[in-house]
């Protein structure tokens, strides 16, 4: 018995065992970001986009100031299916990324990309926040920066 809870601490902390990446619809991100108490901030990125990994240490601060606050931060990966295990599991790991990643499962930009907001046009890095208990949503094609971000979220905090 404890060889193999020893074993299993040692493959654990090695990392051979490793957090698998939630792979959602865009159904399920809104279906995610539905609790009336809680501010989202969803951002859609994939790593063959410069600007997207250029803003992510954004999201990781975002994370950080808002800990403890009714806020979630979700990035969302638009890579190709084939890259969305390994290479996205790895780029995670080397860029330090905080915040939860999913994949977004979906694969005709004409149907999910009306269900996240029908101004998006399908650029990316894009960016939405939303407060379902507030009935506030605002979203941003392009690039953003912490700044920009905390000043959306903080007015619709206080209220």
């Amino acid at each position: 018995m404890k060889r193999t809870l020893l074993l299993l601490a040692l493959i654990i902390s090695s990392g051979i065992v490793r957090a698998q990446i939630e792979h959602y619809s865009a159904d399920d991100i809104i279906h995610r970001c539905s609790s009336k108490d809680t501010l989202y901030i969803v951002n859609f990125w994939a790593t063959w986009c410069a600007p997207c990994v250029a803003e992510l240490p954004e999201f990781n601060k975002l994370k950080d100031r808002y800990a403890g606050a009714p806020v979630k931060v979700l990035l969302v990966s638009l890579d190709f299916k084939a890259d969305n295990s390994f290479k996205l599991e790895g780029f995670i790991k080397r860029k330090n990324m905080t915040p939860e990643v999913a994949w977004l499962s979906d694969t005709d930009p004409n149907v999910f990309l009306p269900k996240i907001d029908k101004s998006w046009e399908g650029s990316i890095p894009a960016t939405v926040i939303v407060h379902p208990g507030k009935q506030f949503k605002k979203f941003i094609e392009g690039s953003v920066t912490e700044r920009e971000i905390t000043s959306i979220v903080d007015k619709v905090l206080r209220d």
